[in-house]
């Protein structure tokens, strides 16, 4: 899933990097995956100008807590009954011994970065974080929270949100009962 992902994000932070106005929205409910595809994700959305908002909408394990937490500061959230897993990368290697060592000190390597990466998004300490990636942790929203990975759990799309999608013209969708729109002081259209 995040091969698929990561090959649409090129596309995106082309539109993204000449439009910075536009917010862009990453929903996100998945299990995780390649770490490559991942961080080629991560990378264009550090990339891009405008802040990317993300939203757990069922899962974000893996690679996709990594995703969870890179989004803007103030701009990360998870529905109520999310769950986020946080833990070391795997992989597997066979072969000749000389190639399995290689790849041991290449996944050791990838694992120091993701630490690096966590730490920066979350304020944690890497010590700290070595030590709860030892094995699978999972969360609720309020020990992701806790644990600096999202900033809030909501249980409706802030209006904030809404007015990305809709345009600037929101507050004035729902009307103030007197037929005038707010921001010009103008009668609305009948």
């Amino acid at each position: 899933m995040l091969r698929r992902l990561a090959a649409a994000a090129a596309p995106r932070a082309f539109f993204s990097s000449s439009t910075p106005h536009a917010l862009p929205h990453l929903y996100i409910n998945s299990p995780g995956g390649v770490v490559t595809a991942g961080l080629a994700i991560y990378d264009t959305m550090q990339y891009i100008r405008s802040p990317v908002t993300t939203l757990c909408i069922g899962q974000a394990a893996s690679m996709a807590s990594l995703l969870l937490a890179a989004g803007a500061r103030g701009e990360r959230r998870a529905l109520p009954n999310a769950r986020v897993m946080i833990h070391q990368p795997s992989g597997g290697a066979s072969g000749q011994a000389s190639d399995i060592a290689i790849h041991a000190k290449e996944i050791l390597k990838v694992r120091d970065r993701l630490n690096k990466i966590y730490a920066k998004h979350t304020g944690q300490a890497i010590d700290r974080i070595e030590q709860c990636m030892e094995r699978d942790m999972f969360m609720d929203p309020e020990e992701a929270h806790d644990w600096g990975l999202i900033d809030e759990v909501i249980e409706h799309r802030p209006v904030s949100l809404v007015s990305d999608a809709v345009g600037s013209d929101l507050p004035n969708l729902g009307g103030g009962g007197d037929g005038a729109n707010k921001a010009t002081d103008e009668p609305s259209p009948a």
